[in-house]
Formats: C-alpha cells, sequence, structure tokens
C-alpha cells in the first residue's frame, strides 16, 4: 500500500503564503503521479495541481502564476507551494497518488492503472 501523510495548512491572510507539504510511504515505486486536490464548502472536489516521474506539472487556471507543485522523488514528498492566495483558495486540501502504466512488479503486488491514494485533508483558510 502507498501511505501519504500532509502537513502545513492553517489560517492565513490574504496575500500571504503557505506551503503544503506531503510525505509518501510504501510502495511508492509504483507511483505515478503525485497531486494536490482540494474540495471548497458546497464545492466538488478539484485538482489543483500535479507533478508525473518526469517532472512535468499542470495546474488549474485558477492558481497557475500563484501555486508552485515541486516533488521529491528520491525523499518521497511533493509540496505544494503557493503564494498570493486569496479567499477563493479557502478549502480543505488533499494530497494524492496516482497509478498509471503500471509495471509488471508493482501489477504482481496487487496494483492497476487508475488506482488513486489519498491522505488526510488538511485545511486551508484564508482570511480577507
Amino acid at each position: 500500500q502507498v501511505q501519504l501523510v500532509p502537513s502545513g495548512g492553517g489560517l492565513v491572510q490574504a496575500g500571504g503564503s503557505l506551503r503544503l507539504p506531503c510525505a509518501a510511504s510504501g510502495d511508492t515505486m509504483c507511483i505515478s503521479a503525485m497531486s494536490w486536490y482540494r474540495q471548497a464548502p458546497r464545492k466538488e472536489r478539484e485538482l489543483v495541481a500535479s507533478v508525473d516521474n518526469g517532472g512535468a506539472t499542470s495546474y488549474v487556471a485558477s492558481v497557475k502564476g500563484r501555486f508552485t507543485i515541486s516533488r521529491d522523488i528520491a525523499k518521497n514528498m511533493v509540496s505544494l507551494q503557493m503564494n498570493s492566495l486569496e479567499p477563493e483558495d479557502t478549502a480543505v486540501y488533499y494530497c494524492n497518488a496516482h497509478l498509471t502504466g503500471v509495471q509488471a512488479a508493482c501489477s504482481a503486488m496487487g496494483y492497476y492503472d487508475g488506482m488513486d491514494f489519498w491522505g488526510k485533508g488538511t485545511l486551508v483558510t484564508v482570511s480577507s
């Protein structure tokens, strides 16, 4: 299995910054990409940012230029640096590990394409 343990989060004023690290453990060699999602009150969970094993990143339009996702594969860490925070960024943030193109060694352990693992949510509150 893959375990994800996020940290960070908290209360910050608009315009401020926060960093959300997430530590992965277990069968991390089977992970293809890691992401941060968020869910605001009365809204659906949305993908905020992703980074794959090759370092390619993607972001939802609303955070481009403000958020940066980074991954240290050797340390099994993914972090989301959030700058110029806005009240609209207030949400519970979730770390995610996604599997795709699962290799034989991981398949033999029961992993399969499309498998997802989630960390516990961490609350980010941005005050105006």
